[in-house]
């Protein structure tokens, strides 16, 4: 049985309590994962453009999936490949993925959620969780192995805006979009009043915004038959390192929650910046609009 999403702040919120450590919180709206819309609204042309024509959709991403390896690469127009850990996202929550985890606060977000372990492993612990990723290979993966997800992009219209208490940017999500300011802000309109985004960085002092494309390693792009297809299409990529991601987060008025590292991979964990009343009941109001234009799907109604 499913729950409702929670009200908004007009009609009444839950606060934190204060420790001795840590001044009180603003109070928090949260949303709730088992309740899911399905909008027929865009809100940014990004969403739209990352579902129809993404790499991420195309046999180089689904076959590694499916086959739980790579090998899987991210190319640059100069030939420099980034391996993608293809293994590890296929297997169980890691020790590294566990502390980001067990800081999590109220439903969660994982945004580009991949095959879904984290969302799997989050709900085994108890929380609400739901993913979402521009491929239907990881939707349908995070479903079969007990998650919640959705086929959507970060830019499109999603369920429980400005009510979810964290969101997850790991294994190099910072960087979708190849445009970290943009993704930041839109993490706070999804984010609840103190909320807490914990992104995975990149462990070198980097700040690189870049074209790239997806390649499996068995043929170079001009060996390829045909017209090129989404695969081959480059698409705008960012890798981050923490002292990057602390300036980008400080001029778009993110608040440093903590910093640390695990099994080699650096995490930052930032509150959600206060926004003006003023913009927050227009944001609220547009989106009680777009609700009223959706169909509410259960979780349990969900493909496994």
């Amino acid at each position: 049985m499913s729950t409702m999403l929670p009200p908004s702040s007009s009609s009444g919120t839950a606060t934190a309590p204060a420790t001795a450590t840590a001044p009180a919180q603003e109070p928090r709206e949260t949303a709730d994962a088992s309740e899911v819309t399905r909008s027929t609204a865009a809100t940014d042309p990004r969403g739209a453009e990352a579902r129809t024509a993404a790499p991420w959709g195309t046999d180089p991403y689904a076959n590694a999936l499916r086959n739980g390896r790579g090998p899987l690469f991210l190319r640059r127009s100069d030939g420099w490949l980034l391996p993608l850990e293809v293994e590890r996202w296929c297997s169980d929550a890691g020790a590294a993925d566990l502390s980001a985890l067990h800081r999590c606060e109220g439903p969660v977000l994982d945004i580009g959620c991949g095959p879904g372990r984290l969302v799997a492993e989050l709900t085994a612990l108890g929380h609400r969780a739901l993913g979402i990723d521009v491929s239907e290979a990881a939707v349908a993966r995070t479903r079969r192995i007990g998650g919640s997800a959705l086929l959507r992009s970060v830019f499109d219209p999603l369920p429980g805006e400005g009510r979810w208490g964290t969101l997850l940017l790991v294994d190099g999500n910072i960087g979708i979009g190849g445009d970290p300011a943009a993704l930041l802000n839109r993490a706070a309109d999804l984010l609840s009043t103190g909320g807490l985004l914990i992104a995975e960085t990149s462990p070198l002092d980097i700040d690189e915004r870049v074209q790239v494309r997806l390649d499996d390693g068995r043929r170079a792009p001009a060996e390829k038959a045909g017209p090129p297809g989404p695969a081959d299409r480059p698409f705008p990529w960012a890798r981050i390192g923490t002292p990057a991601l602390l300036r980008y987060a400080g001029a778009c008025g993110w608040r440093p929650a903590d910093q640390w590292s695990a099994e080699g991979r650096a995490f930052v964990s930032l509150r959600r910046p206060r926004r003006p009343v003023r913009e927050r009941s227009t944001r609220t109001s547009s989106q009680s609009a777009e609700s009223a234009n959706s169909t509410p799907v259960i979780s349990s109604q969900l493909e496994r």
